[in-house]
């Protein structure tokens, strides 16, 4: 019995494991070395010269400079920020979203851009001017995140694209790249920067 036991948890681990390797995703940034229209080849200073293929559901969005008056009541906003000690965030980039992306990693967790950063993606409730700075009260199923916004912080927007943007010097990015067994990378997603717009 407790053999059994015993071999249906390995069976439970490996299987597991296998589909988490199978999810295994990776964040590509870099510029666009070619696109045949569904193979993107990118150089990117951290992976190297990787490519990415296409899923025929893939959607491109541009990232366009955005400005603090395009954050409004009812947007839908992702904030990468660093947490203050009395609980709020002081943002480093507000991105807002486009409408087709509303409800897309709503929530607020840890953010990969440097240590011990969040993101925040929600609908803003409201704005308020303060000493420091703009206060946009973002909301999200789980609760709400005062954010204060400086003027340093990067404000984008996303807009919609299309794959004809997606050009040899185009500066791209990919937020979850997955791994396949057999070592290619799908996307369903380009983020791909507008102007000087690097997008990360």
């Amino acid at each position: 019995m407790i053999a059994r036991i015993v071999s249906a948890f390995i069976l439970l681990v490996v299987v597991a494991g296998g589909a988490w390797a199978q999810q295994q995703t990776l964040r590509v940034v870099g510029t666009v070395d070619g696109f045949d229209g569904q193979v993107l080849a990118i150089k990117s200073d951290k992976l190297g010269e990787v490519k990415v293929n296409l899923t025929a559901d893939a959607t491109v969005f541009g990232v366009a400079k955005a400005a603090l008056d395009d954050v409004k009541p009812g947007s839908y906003i992702g904030v990468g920020a660093m947490p203050l000690p009395d609980g709020s965030q002081r943002a480093i980039q507000v991105t807002i979203l486009a409408e087709s992306q509303r409800g897309l990693s709503e929530g607020h967790r840890p953010w990969d851009a440097r240590p011990n950063s969040t993101m925040t993606n929600g609908t803003v409730d409201q704005t308020v001017a303060s000493v420091d700075g703009q206060v946009v009260m973002v909301k999200y199923k789980e609760g709400e995140k005062k954010i204060v916004v400086p003027p340093d912080a990067v404000i984008l927007a996303y807009v919609a694209g299309d794959k004809s943007e997606l050009k040899p010097g185009a500066r791209i990015a990919i937020v979850r790249a997955v791994k396949k067994p057999d070592g290619m990378m799908e996307t369903n997603r380009v983020n791909v920067g507008r102007g000087e717009v690097v997008p990360q």
